[in-house]
């Protein structure tokens, strides 16, 4: 009788401390899961979001960019919408995985941090050297961007702000955050959506030598689709008559000053800054102070974080304070351009000479094209 006592006391009086002690177990189990899941199971996902949207670019290659200041694009290069082959798809799916990857983090040691519309925007144009701004400026403790081209205003603003707000990387209120789109320079409806989200955003625009800009953006395609026709049949609608289409896309997108009417309807030039791609290459640590400037920030980047590469043929970027290998960007920059009709440049110079001249004037900067 003791002893069935005994065993009575044993089963009831453990069991109920143990009930306890398993659903405080439980507690810490989830709590600790949920926040296992916060830090790390959520940066596991990016690198299929990235890919959602280096695919979404390719899907509508053939439709974007339709609505420009001179109408429909005869784009048979995809010229608007293809990401610059599969290294620089990498790149921007490697840069967008580090960039949330910190934000996530750091968003979890920092809960200040909060996902903010962009505050300033890289908007063009395609081949000039936006890339390469967008790398540059990464290097400042205060600019926080994504890494792959969203595409909003041109081909998402359906999808609405709370979606685009969703893309960004989390900032703290002491910086800035940023992205990068090329075609929303040379795209009819993007003014007026930038002015409705805020008429206080800074638009920064990368141009190059229209002509060499032409030719590059054709190269970048002819990589990826070597039996496209020839550069000079593209160029002309009328080849004998020397008559320029420009609805060919790689032309149109360097009437600068054309787009840039529409951009002016909207916002003050104050609010714009035009960066010269040949400089971003000459002199980068120049071009970055007045894009530092521009965005209000400290002039942290400087001639100290570029080393020169001669095989590439531009700067590659390096942390002043470690010995490591600087970072260039992918192999799919720099291509060798293929030899051109000179007669052929010579034309395109003279149809963009009077484009170019209206571009200094607009803009007061003579970027030395002619």
């Amino acid at each position: 009788m003791e002893y069935s006592l005994i065993l009575q006391n044993l089963h009831v009086v453990p069991s109920s401390h143990v009930k306890n002690k398993l659903f405080l177990f439980c507690i810490m189990l989830s709590l600790w899961g949920y926040m296992i899941y916060c830090c790390v199971g959520y940066c596991s996902t990016v690198p299929n979001l990235a890919h959602g949207s280096v695919s979404r670019h390719h899907n509508a290659a053939d439709t974007d960019n339709t609505e420009s200041s001179l109408g429909a694009s005869r784009d048979l290069l995809n010229n608007e919408n293809d990401l610059d082959g599969k290294g620089e798809e990498w790149d921007e799916i490697r840069g967008e995985v580090k960039a949330l990857d910190d934000n996530a983090m750091s968003g979890f040691l920092n809960e200040s941090e909060s996902k903010k519309l962009p505050q300033a925007i890289i908007i063009g144009v395609k081949k000039g050297g936006t890339r390469a701004l967008l790398e540059f400026l990464r290097l400042h403790p205060d600019i926080r961007a994504v890494g792959a081209e969203p595409h909003f205003f041109d081909r998402n603003y359906d999808k609405g702000l709370e979606w685009y707000r969703e893309l960004m990387p989390t900032s703290s209120d002491g910086q800035m955050t940023m992205e990068k789109t090329p075609s929303y320079y040379v795209t009819k409806d993007v003014p007026a959506r930038i002015h409705t989200m805020s008429k206080d955003t800074k638009l920064i625009v990368v141009v190059r030598d229209p002509v060499t800009r032409a030719i590059s953006d054709y190269t970048q395609t002819r990589s990826k689709k070597p039996d496209i026709p020839s550069f000079e049949s593209l160029t002309f609608k009328n080849l004998s008559a020397g008559l320029i289409d420009t609805t060919w896309s790689a032309v149109q997108i360097g009437m600068y000053a054309k787009h840039l009417e529409r951009w002016l309807q909207y916002f003050p030039m104050e609010q714009l800054l035009f960066v010269s791609g040949e400089r971003l290459i000459s002199d980068p640590a120049g071009e970055m102070a007045r894009v530092q400037d521009f965005l209000g920030l400290r002039r942290v980047v400087t001639e100290k974080h570029f080393h020169f590469n001669p095989a590439k043929g531009f700067p590659c970027l390096k942390r002043p304070e470690g010995n490591s290998k600087p970072h260039c960007l992918g192999k799919t920059k720099g291509r060798t351009h293929p030899n051109i009709d000179p007669e052929v440049v010579q034309r395109l110079r003279d149809f963009y000479k009077p484009f170019n001249n209206k571009f200094y004037r607009m803009t007061g900067h003579d970027f030395g094209w002619d």
